[in-house]
């Protein structure tokens, strides 16, 4: 059975709006159980574990979730760092879909 070029693209959409949803739930979890654990005077989730989470798609749930539960927003490295992996991923998006010539 012969597939077209439009099957595969429509299975890498699928995947690749998967990785977003799941990115981005982990990114609202990770602050909200930071916080809690903050709270309890439990171990902490490392600040670089916040970072990577946001520039791999989660910078958008972050920083709603941050804002949310009032977790790290007094710290300028965040009020400051994630707006940037946001802004940076929007320029990202926009030179793929130039560039590649990705089309609605």
């Amino acid at each position: 059975m012969a597939y077209g070029a439009g099957y595969f693209a429509k299975e890498y959409i699928i995947i690749i709006i998967a990785y977003f949803i799941i990115i981005n739930i982990i990114g609202w979890v990770l602050p909200y159980l930071d916080k809690r654990r903050a709270q309890k005077g439990k171990w902490r989730i490392r600040e670089k574990t916040l970072f990577i989470v946001s520039a791999l798609g989660g910078s958008v749930a972050m920083l709603a979730s941050m804002k949310k539960y009032r977790h790290k927003t007094r710290h300028k490295r965040f009020m400051v760092g994630i707006p940037c992996i946001i802004f940076l991923q929007i320029l990202l998006i926009g030179a793929a879909v130039y560039f590649l010539g990705i089309r609605g």
